[in-house]
């Protein structure tokens, strides 16, 4: 007896179960839809520092960043009741906070303050390795003002928000092959500025 093999095609791929820590930002944003301000205090103050930094990556604009995290965090507080659980709630927030960020870049032509926000080595590192990381920290900081806003977005994604390419074409809007080609012309550029510097990064 002869079995005739048959393709079938591939089954759809399911997003993940979302974890404690997403269920409970989910909580909070249907709260938030509810009117509960103290939900919305809540989420501020988790996201507030994070999009901070992101938006001074992608932006290097500081006299905006005020401006536009309380655009985001506006979209966010009347939006909420639009939040149909397609995606993570850091992925809704980061994609809000990208769009503004884009918006106020094409409104304002001001010139470039290069300080950079203080950030933390890990708590858990050595004085030698805390310094190596902070090097490195500066390093690619620099070496982001190189890049185009869009660029400078997908490596900050990446690299300081440890998300995958899904995500951040989620956050970007674009499709994932864009989001790769982005990273390979960001990675082949910060080479080429910082030879040597940033071989454990890229």
């Amino acid at each position: 007896m002869f079995f005739v093999k048959t393709s079938h095609p591939p089954a759809p791929a399911r997003s993940p179960a979302p974890d404690a820590a997403e269920l409970a930002e989910r909580s909070l944003v249907a709260r938030i839809a509810a009117g509960e301000m103290e939900a919305f205090e809540a989420l501020y103050r988790g996201y507030r520092p994070r999009l901070l930094r992101f938006l001074d990556r992608m932006m290097r604009k500081p006299s905006l960043l005020d401006e536009v995290l309380d655009d985001t965090l506006m979209v966010v507080w009347h939006g909420a009741r639009r939040y149909d659980g397609s995606s993570r709630v850091s992925t809704w927030i980061f994609a809000i906070a990208y769009r503004k960020a884009l918006k106020a870049l094409s409104r304002h032509d001001e010139p470039v303050d290069d300080t950079p926000l203080p950030e933390q080595a890990s708590p858990d590192a050595g004085p030698e390795q805390r310094w190596d990381q902070r090097r490195l920290h500066d390093a690619l900081r620099r070496a982001l003002d190189g890049l185009s806003p869009p660029h400078r977005a997908v490596v900050d994604l990446s690299y300081f928000h440890g998300m995958g390419y899904r995500e951040i074409a989620e956050i970007v809007d674009c499709p994932v092959d864009t989001v790769k080609t982005r990273m390979f012309h960001a990675r082949r550029r910060l080479r080429a500025m910082l030879p040597g510097e940033l071989e454990d990064w890229l």
